[in-house]
């Protein structure tokens, strides 16, 4: 509750274009996708929020009702507004399906939105890779109901995608276009979780406040002839996903590094997804990512 009439609370420009109700509700929405107001918390009264703004009770009521649209906020005849338990989104990280098709096979439907798609000068060990330092940079923005989830920088080989624009990967999947176009199907390959915090880059492209954690996939693809085909790191906001590991008794694939709180785990495609002593990998991969993510809440 204190955040939503702190004193600090940033002002609303009364001289811009932006309307006083949409400045209302970008600012509480700011608060809970923040988790400064955590699932549950209830909202002050339409009264205390007209006093804390400035505003008629008008705008405060288009602003709450933008929130409960966007499935932020719960709203009562009678009540004061209580934040929404948000949706808790699921990926199963030892799978080479992308995050594309994983939601829509649990009937989510994914946004993408390209923001940028050339020639790049890629980092040394991407260049490694591939082999080559011939590469194509994709960048996409993920959303959920219109609320970022995820941030994408992808490698690709110049030489294996021609003719491919931007265009036809908005609202797309990457894998899928890769699969019916050039007939290269994604296989084997290495996924590594870490937790980090957001930079102010990452925390505005994800809506959120610098210094948040987020949890980065990184990894490394190989089509179906073992050949370099992607590399990509994805920066995904904590609250809203859940990384599934699959565990049952066989060869080793999660890969525990305590020191970096990174944890490494074998890709395959589908076929198989077996571990070693299950237990103790998995519980020590959320033991390592909840201090990591405590941690980084605790400095944010």
């Amino acid at each position: 509750m204190a955040p939503a009439t702190h004193d600090a609370l940033p002002t609303l420009d009364r001289s811009g274009d932006i309307p006083l109700h949409a400045q209302v509700a970008t600012l509480l929405r700011g608060f809970i996708r923040s988790n400064k107001l955590a699932a549950g918390a209830v909202l002050p009264s339409e009264a205390a929020l007209c006093v804390r703004f400035g505003v008629a009770r008008s705008v405060v009521r288009q602003a709450l009702a933008a929130l409960a649209t966007e499935g932020l906020i719960q709203r009562e005849s009678g009540r004061p507004a209580t934040v929404a338990a948000q949706q808790e989104h699921r990926r199963l990280v030892q799978r080479s399906t992308g995050l594309y098709e994983q939601f829509a096979q649990s009937g989510v439907a994914l946004q993408t939105r390209v923001l940028a798609f050339a020639r790049a000068e890629p980092p040394a060990e991407v260049a490694a890779f591939f082999g080559t330092s011939k590469l194509l940079m994709l960048e996409r923005l993920r959303h959920v109901a219109d609320a970022p989830l995820a941030y994408v920088r992808t490698w690709l080989p110049v030489d294996v995608v021609p003719g491919l624009r931007a265009e036809d990967l908005t609202d797309a999947s990457l894998h899928g276009v890769l699969t019916r176009r050039f007939g290269l199907r994604p296989g084997a390959g290495r996924n590594q979780i870490r937790a980090v915090a957001a930079d102010a880059k990452l925390a505005k492209l994800l809506d959120t406040q610098a210094g948040t954690p987020l949890l980065m996939l990184q990894g490394q693809g190989m089509d179906q002839h073992d050949r370099p085909l992607e590399w990509f790191t994805t920066w995904h906001r904590a609250e809203q996903l859940v990384f599934d590991v699959d565990v049952s008794n066989g060869h080793e694939s999660v890969h525990p590094r305590l020191q970096d709180a990174s944890v490494s785990v074998d890709v395959d495609d589908g076929a198989s997804a077996t571990q070693h002593d299950p237990l103790a990998r998995a519980e020590a991969l959320v033991a390592e990512l909840s201090a990591e993510l405590a941690r980084l809440r605790s400095q944010a």
